[in-house]
């Protein structure tokens, strides 16, 4: 099974708070905020969603491909995926551009206040799977531009390539109207427990309506771990026990590359989400979304220390490549 990734491509600029956010609201003057933070660090680090993810499947034995838009600026970043084993013949460069910004801001309770600058992925709208990606068997919608991940959703299903929707980051800015449309149809909705909120505000569906209108929905809740329905079923997975916690930009785009790898290789759902689970934990343990490593004898020997397991992921370890599995839900 081929997963073919879009979404951003970035540099993240993170910064640490050492206070909590909400000690800075006044309640009742929400509607007038002026608020100025003074942090204590400030780290450039190479991001996007979709490397982000890229990065943590090829760690698992996959050879992913972005589809994407990258900057004059790309040159360094995309010889480091490329070394890493990724497959970056999708990208293309958008010459008078640099590629987007990210600008994060991380308070002591890990809460996050973001913004983003479009750059080069402005021009995301410029792909297509017929044209950049014909060979995808399965792709995830991850934030990018908002026109660009609209004509995504309406090209898979034009051609019937399944599509993950995770609109995240962007669920704030694109419409409810266009949140439906993602929706429809999809093989999976992923979002975290404060997004979905937000789709369900935005569209006036509620819970029961979405999930008619997917093939399955992954919600990640933080310390509280993910849940996962899938035809009909609901299953509850833990968190990986972490060592430390240094900083949470890219645990969900790890979450994510962790689960669809366990797809890839046709494991049960449970599994391949504690996969996510563990790979996000990594990213947990580190400063930036991309500065993880672990070799797949590390990942298996971790899995099943946390979660008690003893003969899980033996397929990790033999199968170098993805296992042609056929889509199903019913696992």
């Amino acid at each position: 099974m081929k997963i073919v990734i879009t979404g951003s491509i970035a540099f993240d600029y993170l910064m640490s708070y050492p206070g909590r956010f909400q000690d800075a609201f006044v309640a009742g003057k929400l509607e007038k905020i002026s608020l100025s933070f003074l942090v204590d660090s400030l780290k450039r680090q190479r991001g996007g969603t979709a490397p982000n993810i890229a990065y943590t499947m090829a760690l698992l034995g996959d050879r992913p491909t972005i589809m994407a838009t990258a900057g004059q600026d790309f040159g360094e970043y995309r010889a480091w995926l490329e070394e890493h084993g990724i497959d970056t013949s999708s990208i293309l460069n958008i010459e008078d551009e640099f590629c987007a910004s990210f600008f994060v801001n991380t308070d002591e309770d890990n809460n996050q206040i973001a913004s983003f600058y479009t750059g080069a992925m402005a021009h995301a709208g410029k792909l297509s799977f017929t044209a950049n990606a014909p060979d995808a068997d399965l792709t995830i919608i991850t934030p990018n531009d908002p026109g660009a991940m609209l004509n995504y959703v309406r090209e898979c299903k034009q051609i019937g390539l399944p599509y993950i929707y995770d609109p995240s980051q962007q669920t704030a800015r694109i419409s409810g109207e266009e949140i439906r449309e993602g929706i429809d149809g999809c093989y999976l909705l992923s979002s975290n427990e404060y997004e979905f909120q937000l789709i369900q505000e935005k569209t006036g569906l509620s819970e029961s309506q979405i999930l008619d209108r997917v093939g399955g929905l992954v919600m990640t809740m933080g310390p509280a771990g993910s849940r996962l329905v899938i035809d009909g079923r609901e299953e509850f997975v833990p968190v990986a026990p972490t060592r430390w916690v240094a900083e949470p930009t890219g645990a969900g785009d790890a979450y994510r590359a962790g689960l669809m790898r366990g797809m890839q290789l046709g494991l049960p759902w449970g599994i391949a989400g504690r996969m996510g689970a563990l790979a996000a934990a990594y990213v947990l343990e580190q400063y930036g979304p991309q500065n993880h490593y672990f070799t797949r004898e590390e990942f298996v020997a971790r899995y099943r220390e946390s979660f008690d397991d003893e003969g899980a992921l033996d397929v990790l370890l033999h199968q170098p490549d993805s296992i042609d599995m056929p889509l199903s839900l019913g696992r």
